[in-house]
């Protein structure tokens, strides 16, 4: 393909510029014709920065139009997006910004001085943007002009870098060309039934794949429409489903919108889909969310370095628990942690996909990449799960969640499966700290209900006999909450610290 831009695929194409592409609910709008003259724009400024193909440009800065208009520009201009978490401190921006050497970086007029700092030691430009989209950045573009010639890349040209969330090791930057954001998103389009009459409710940020490439690109390429909320609130949510068809979300989105009064069947009688992903859903949240609103909520797996690999079926089966078979063009298998030989189905191992929509490899990290894939071309995603006999696949855990105590395997999924299901449990996280005898020792952490919950003893007593001894927990401590980051992932990290020295008396 000479002309791969993905800018072109998502925009240029359009056959009806004058739809509406993205609508606030303050009732702003743009066609996507007004998306194409803000990246042209946004483009040529980039381009007088000096921003040439290939270039990294850096963003931190908060949901806003503008700046997924900016990805877009960059985008169009050649550059390769780079989003950073606006939660990242200075300290931790110094970082990705050493490794990145972007030529510009975007970020909050407040940062900008402490910015400025780090910036100028890569020679990084600066420009910046607030949350209303205002800023030095759409000052300097505001007198620009709208017509831009869409810059030609390759398929194999990146066209974003997202870091890891660094939860062992460093962050690492995940090189994501223009082929596999179009195929990910094209195949998603597809398995989700999208369609030029979808508008989505998009609540998510845009920092990270789930709101950045699945939800603003699937949409896009749909020729569909978004309702842009500035962030998740459960009041406007629900009062913009009565127009809206779909809501891409995390579990945190569906347990805060379960308990309000408006959820019920009527009022999410004019939605098409709910989706939900970044991190598991608890089956007992799926069955509440179908027995409220009539709807069951599909889940799907992906992650930073592979976009999306498997969902559960638009028609058909939305196993709770499971995320479904592979999507279209994608492969998934599971295979033994140490010989990396394929196993059969039911089979617990780590699950390694393969498709077009499997990143390029980690930025300036040659070695690490070789070594996160097979030589057939599977990617090891450092996931543990087994694939049944339908072949949905189950997640039960990280790589780096496996527990081994006594010297025999603990999967925390299953053990915390067993604990969800007990009467008064809202949640829990398994993780293994280090013990004198065994090495690691089993450890739940356990959300109990705000009316009452089981006991130590009592969650103990109740896995006898549904677990092997070795897999039930050594201690059950209750806590409030479990410690997520910003998609709403346990961080099991965090626990394992916390309660690394639970068993040093033995």
């Amino acid at each position: 393909m000479t002309d791969a831009n993905l800018f072109d695929r998502l925009i240029g194409a359009n056959p009806d510029p004058s739809r509406i592409a993205i609508e606030t609910v303050d009732g702003m709008r743009w066609s996507f014709a007004d998306l194409a003259a803000e990246s042209g724009r946004l483009a040529n400024l980039l381009v007088k920065r000096g921003v040439k193909p290939g270039d990294r440009v850096a963003v931190q800065v908060e949901k806003s139009v503008e700046n997924l208009i900016l990805y877009l520009a960059t985008v169009r201009a050649g550059g390769v997006y780079l989003p950073l978490n606006t939660a990242y401190t200075l300290n931790e921006l110094a970082y990705f910004l050493e490794d990145a050497e972007p030529s510009l970086v975007v970020c909050d007029p407040s940062k900008a001085e402490g910015i400025q700092a780090i910036a100028s030691k890569v020679n990084a430009k600066v420009e910046t943007l607030d949350a209303k989209g205002k800023g030095s950045l759409t000052a300097a573009a505001a007198t620009a002009k709208p017509d831009f010639m869409t810059v030609a890349r390759g398929g194999e040209d990146l066209a974003a870098i997202l870091y890891t969330s660094g939860t062992t090791g460093r962050s690492k930057g995940a090189m994501l060309t223009h082929d596999n954001l179009t195929s990910n998103a094209l195949s998603l389009v597809d398995a989700w039934r999208f369609t030029e009459k979808d508008v989505l409710i998009h609540a998510l940020p845009i920092y990270h794949t789930h709101g950045l490439f699945v939800a603003s690109n699937v949409t896009l390429f749909a020729r569909a429409s978004m309702i842009f909320l500035s962030k998740f609130d459960p009041d406007v949510v629900i009062r913009m489903m009565d127009r809206a068809t779909v809501l891409m979300g995390v579990p945190t989105f569906y347990t805060r919108l379960l308990p309000h009064p408006a959820l019920t069947i009527e009022s999410t009688r004019h939605m098409r889909l709910f989706i939900s992903g970044s991190a598991p859903l608890l089956a007992d949240t799926h069955r509440a969310w179908s027995t409220r609103t009539g709807h069951a909520v599909l889940e799907r797996y992906g992650m930073t370095e592979t976009g999306m690999n498997t969902s559960n079926p638009y028609d058909g089966d939305r196993v709770p628990g499971a995320v479904g078979p592979a999507l279209r063009g994608v492969s998934v298998r599971v295979t033994d942690r140490e010989t990396g030989k394929e196993l059969p189905r039911e089979s617990v191992g780590m699950i390694e996909v393969k498709g077009p929509n499997v990143f390029k490899g980690y930025w300036r990290m040659p070695e690490k990449t070789r070594t996160e894939f097979r030589h057939d071309g599977f990617f090891i995603t450092g996931d543990i799960g087994k694939i049944d006999q339908r072949d949905y696949v189950h997640i039960l855990g990280r790589g780096t969640d496996l527990i081994i105590t006594g010297g025999l395997n603990v999967y925390p999924k299953e053990v915390e499966s067993e604990i969800d299901a007990l009467a008064g449990v809202v949640e829990s996280a398994v993780v293994g700290v280090p013990h004198p005898d065994f090495g690691e020792g089993v450890t739940a952490i356990v959300v109990r209900s705000r009316d009452g919950g089981p006991t130590e003893e009592q969650v103990l007593k109740a896995l006898e006999g549904r677990l092997a001894r070795f897999k039930i927990p050594k201690h059950a401590i209750f806590v409030d909450e479990l410690p997520r980051n910003a998609m709403g992932k346990v961080q099991k990290n965090i626990l394992r610290d916390k309660y690394a020295g639970l068993y040093k008396n033995g």
